[in-house]
C-alpha cells in the first residue's frame, strides 16, 4: 500500500489537534472504519464501496478485524442453534 502524501499526513495531524483527539496514522482510521462496519453487520460489498477498495478480499482480509466479543456472540449463536 502506498504511504499517504506528506501533506495529507500533516493535514490529518492538524485535524486531530483541532479535534483534541490522539494522533493516529491515516491507515489506522481506515482499519478502524472497516472493523466498525463489520461489527455493525454492514454488508461486505457496502464496506468495500465505502473504503473504495477494488477487491472484497482487501476489505475483508486486510482491513477488517472482528472483535473477541463478536466472536463470542457468534459462537453462542452457533451453540444455541446446535442445542435446538
Amino acid at each position: 500500500m502506498d504511504t499517504p502524501e506528506p501533506n495529507l499526513r500533516r493535514s490529518f495531524a492538524r485535524a486531530c489537534d483541532r479535534a483534541g483527539v490522539r494522533k493516529v496514522n491515516v491507515h489506522a482510521t481506515r482499519k478502524t472504519c472497516a472493523s466498525l462496519l463489520v461489527a455493525l453487520d454492514v454488508h461486505p460489498r457496502v464496506a468495500m464501496q465505502i473504503l473504495r477498495h477494488s477487491q472484497i478480499s482487501v476489505t475483508m482480509n486486510i482491513y477488517s478485524e472482528v472483535s473477541s466479543e463478536e466472536t463470542r456472540k457468534a459462537l453462542k449463536k452457533l451453540g444455541d442453534r446446535l442445542d435446538s
